[in-house]
């Protein structure tokens, strides 16, 4: 990797990770406080109409952003054709919505989810408009600016969300966070955007942006629907409380599994795609940020599951208990997300959106069995299946990516192997420590000292050259400062 392409990746993930902790971090800490002051049940009302955003907002981009982020050459005509493509699927896919409203009340069986979804529907529109601003930021892997208006739109809708949550206004606390937090995330994108939408659309570009994007559409789709009909089983098989519990399970492994996960696909994608004819290169890179990628998550994902307990009971009561089982299982399989992620990025760079649809499909089928596992045996039983689905779809992703840039399946296990073990032996022991009759702040605090302590020596004693090439980043950066 050049030095100056290693600048760049540096620079990006590190100002992405940054825009992460801005946005679903300091969101997440707005949550611990709404969570203290709200219900399970009211958690779970939010989670129902989860699925039917995700999908539209799917729907709405289309693979679009993908597709210009990969095209080397973008001219003004293609970013307006996205963006009155975008804007015309949001206001027709709200319009849908509106009036499906009362049959998503019906099937959950909550009166309140009719008002809930033609309210917080709005953000579909106000998402659709802020599409090209952050694809072309993205493209320039500017994530600083980026960043900058994550801080200012998480803390303004959290102080909103706060504040309503206060005055008693129950679930519509959560409504109004979210729809605050996107159109201030939207507005300001605007403003430092230098681009603006000029009247032209381009049945040329249309169609060749579409070619690309329209199977990553379905692609997403698919991942989409999957990621959320737990949210659909629960909620229609189980109480809305049962469901709070999973969401609350679900957002305390998304600050670190999904978050990781999303630096990991916004950065090596735009960096990997401007290299994407230097096989060599490409490989040498991808094989790094593999490597240094896994070793920060195995180590995140498997202590948060060692302090589950603890760290539930500290940040949001004891109400909250059942999340911890939940949590722990999460983990197991939300390891592997940035894994997947980046294994789907070669087949993106490559232009192989055509595998990236078959794999989705192959994928989802396979789902198929946890989630019936969960309508007639339990939630728990649902998500020890998704843990072995979720290695299922490693070998399937890895295998049809290592065939594109020469770097195998073995390979790539045998180089994030050390790491995983590392993770596996320190998480034991943190695990084991929980069991100690002691205040869960001391136990707490305690389990992390010891896991980071016991990480660093065996890491120090290995010289890993993953280790190594974090250990380098983070003295660079502190002597800089």
């Amino acid at each position: 990797m050049s030095d100056s392409l290693r600048h760049k990746t540096v620079r990006g993930v590190g100002w992405s990770f940054i825009d992460n902790i801005a946005s679903s971090g300091i969101a997440f800490l707005v949550g611990l406080v709404l969570a203290r002051l709200l219900t399970p049940a009211e958690y779970g009302v939010m989670a129902m109409i989860a699925i039917f955003i995700a999908v539209s907002t799917s729907i709405i981009d289309s693979g679009f952003s993908n597709a210009l982020i990969r095209k080397v050459h973008v001219k003004r005509v293609d970013y307006n054709t996205v963006f009155y493509f975008n804007l015309t699927v949001s206001i027709l896919v709200y319009v849908l919505l509106y009036f499906a409203s009362p049959t998503i009340s019906v099937f959950f069986k909550e009166p309140i989810l009719v008002e809930v979804t033609r309210v917080i529907g709005w953000v579909l529109i106000i998402n659709a408009l802020a599409i090209i601003p952050r694809t072309q930021f993205v493209r320039e892997v500017d994530f600083k600016t980026q960043t900058k208006v994550s801080l200012i739109s998480s803390i303004s809708s959290g102080v909103i969300g706060i504040g309503m949550a206060l005055g008693g206004m129950g679930v519509w606390s959560l409504v109004g966070q979210q729809l605050s937090r996107q159109f201030l995330n939207t507005l300001f994108l605007w403003i430092y955007s230098k681009w603006h939408p000029v009247w032209e659309f381009s049945t040329k570009s249309f169609k060749e942006l579409f070619g690309f994007g329209s199977k990553l559409l379905l692609s997403g789709l698919l991942d989409t629907i999957y990621k959320n009909i737990y949210y659909i089983i629960i909620g229609r098989f189980y109480t809305s409380a049962q469901l709070g519990q999973y969401t609350r399970a679900e957002q305390f492994n998304t600050i670190f599994s999904s978050n990781l996960t999303t630096v990991v696909q916004r950065v090596s994608y735009p960096v990997l795609s401007s290299i994407q004819e230097e096989p060599e290169r490409l490989r040498e890179a991808y094989r790094k940020v593999i490597k240094i990628t896994m070793l920060i998550t195995f180590a995140c994902m498997l202590g948060l599951a060692a302090v589950a307990k603890p760290l539930i009971i500290i940040l949001i009561g004891e109400k909250w208990l059942p999340a911890v089982y939940f949590l722990q299982i999460i983990c197991f399989s939300g390891m592997l997300y940035p894994l997947h992620a980046i294994n789907l990025n070669i087949l993106q760079v490559k232009g192989r959106s055509d595998l990236f649809l078959k794999l989705e499909i192959i994928k989802k089928i396979i789902a198929v069995g946890p989630i019936v596992i969960g309508i007639f045996c339990g939630i728990e039983y649902m998500l020890w299946g998704s843990v072995i689905t979720s290695f299922i779809a490693y070998f399937l992703n890895s295998y049809y990516s290592a065939s594109l840039i020469d770097y195998p399946t073995g390979t790539q296990i045998k180089d994030i192997l050390p790491t995983f073990v590392v993770s596996l032996v320190v998480a034991f022991v943190m695990w084991g420590l929980s069991h100690w009759n002691i205040p869960v702040y001391a136990l707490l605090f305690i389990q992390i000292s010891v896991g980071v302590f016991l990480a660093l020596i065996i890491y120090e004693k290995l010289h890993l050259d993953e280790y190594l090439e974090i250990k380098q980043l983070v003295l660079s950066a502190l002597r800089r400062k």
